[in-house]
């Protein structure tokens, strides 16, 4: 690995955010999966949980989408809502889900400084009703057009990057935010050396 590479490496992972995370719920198409992949590298999230107990689980995802994303991020895969969510829950405060209803929020009026899972629905029929008992609450997209709805990789990019904006402003992206026991882990996924952080 050259210095450069390394160097690279090493700033991301300093800018890597452990208190944000994105659920996909039986999510189809793995060109979707992947979309949503390259954003959350892109945004700084490590983790993201797939959820699929009505699909069959991906075996692989859409290459051209990712442009090899899933290799810098760590996934989780489930076949069971209960096993999902108790993951969650032990590693995130408050679990909000993506969903066009009166009572959901707006984006804009979430706070995303604090410990956060986002989940997101199939491209179809969008989050279901057994997932919606396991959250904290919704959140809806602000839109002006007939059309209600945004692609799945769209809807995540733009409510991460309202997260991202938030968390700079709170100088989340300022500081370590990784534990030094999941630093290590992942830089023995991405074939950094270990060392103390």
């Amino acid at each position: 690995m050259t210095p450069e590479r390394k160097n690279r490496l090493e700033s991301v992972l300093s800018r890597r955010q452990p208190n944000l995370t994105v659920v996909l719920e039986n999510v189809f198409d793995p060109h979707n999966v992947s979309a949503v992949m390259r954003t959350c590298d892109a945004v700084g999230i490590q983790d993201i949980y797939i959820l699929n107990n009505r699909i069959p689980p991906h075996k692989k995802w859409g290459f051209r989408s990712s442009s090899t994303a899933a290799q810098w991020l760590t996934i989780h895969q489930f076949t069971n809502v209960e096993a999902c969510f108790e993951v969650l829950r032990s590693n995130y405060k408050r679990i909000f889900a993506s969903y066009l209803g009166e009572g959901s929020r707006d984006l804009y009026e979430m706070d995303f400084s604090e410990s956060i899972a986002l989940v997101f629905g199939n491209e179809t029929f969008g989050i279901s009703d057994e997932i919606r008992k396991f959250t904290d609450g919704e959140f809806v997209i602000p839109q002006m057009g007939i059309i209600r709805s945004l692609n799945i990789s769209v809807a995540c990019a733009v409510t991460l990057y309202e997260a991202m904006r938030q968390k700079r402003i709170a100088g989340h992206y300022d500081q370590k935010m990784l534990s030094p026991e999941k630093s290590a882990l992942v830089r023995s996924q991405w074939g950094l050396s270990p060392n103390d952080d």
